[in-house]
């Protein structure tokens, strides 16, 4: 186990779910529930992610295969959608990686918002689940690299559930302005990474096209 994969898989988890900005989706979503109903539908939304990741997690290279993708092109493309999202959090824009306008805006008219759109796909999106995969295949011949990528996605949703049943005291605390300050730092970090996984998936094709030895 490598420390540097560790803390990559901890860096990334955090970043892609981004657990300190469902704060004030969370608040604008749930304006017109109390306390318990948000109690419900948080924690809700959090375990139907959970479910969603872990069967990414698990069939996710086995369809690959299934369509013929082979590792590189999915490091490529799982890395230029990853800074797709990091560019809509440095500049404050809505993520199209997550949800689009119109889904955002029928989300608003709905009750039960734990499904769609915390669960799928703020928490559980296109992003989340490709970094999933990624991770979990880069993991699969060392079982304690597994262990560490499964850590790093609990660890991140449990955050994501006490970001989001605490949201209303988050803002009050650090107000909407600290909250944005620190979406876009966790942008860079995550630009960075994705950068570094199309060079990933650059140097794989490279090797197997034996362009580079």
């Amino acid at each position: 186990m490598e420390p540097t994969f560790i803390i990559s898989a901890f860096v990334t988890f955090f970043t892609i779910i981004d657990p300190v900005g469902l704060a004030p989706v969370v608040i604008g979503l749930t304006a017109n529930l109390n306390d318990a109903q948000r109690k419900v539908i948080v924690t809700r939304a959090t375990i139907i992610s959970a479910i969603i990741i872990a069967f990414f997690a698990v069939v996710g290279r086995f369809l690959l295969d299934r369509l013929g993708i082979q590792l590189y092109a999915f490091d490529m493309a799982g890395g230029a959608l990853l800074f797709l999202v990091a560019v809509d959090m440095l500049f404050g824009r809505p993520s199209g990686a997550r949800e689009t306008q119109t889904e955002a805006d029928e989300a608003m008219t709905r009750e039960d918002v734990s499904i769609f759109p915390l669960a799928i796909p703020m928490i559980a999106g296109p992003g989340t689940i490709a970094t999933t995969i990624l991770y979990v295949d880069t993991a699969t011949t060392h079982p304690l690299d597994l262990l560490a990528v499964a850590a790093a996605i609990a660890s991140a949703l449990l955050t994501a559930w006490i970001v989001m049943r605490s949201s209303l005291y988050l803002v009050r605390i650090f107000g909407r302005t600290g909250i944005m300050v620190l979406s876009r730092i966790l942008g860079i970090l995550l630009a960075a990474l994705a950068l570094q996984f199309i060079l990933n998936g650059i140097t794989l094709f490279l090797h197997s096209s034996g362009m580079l030895k």
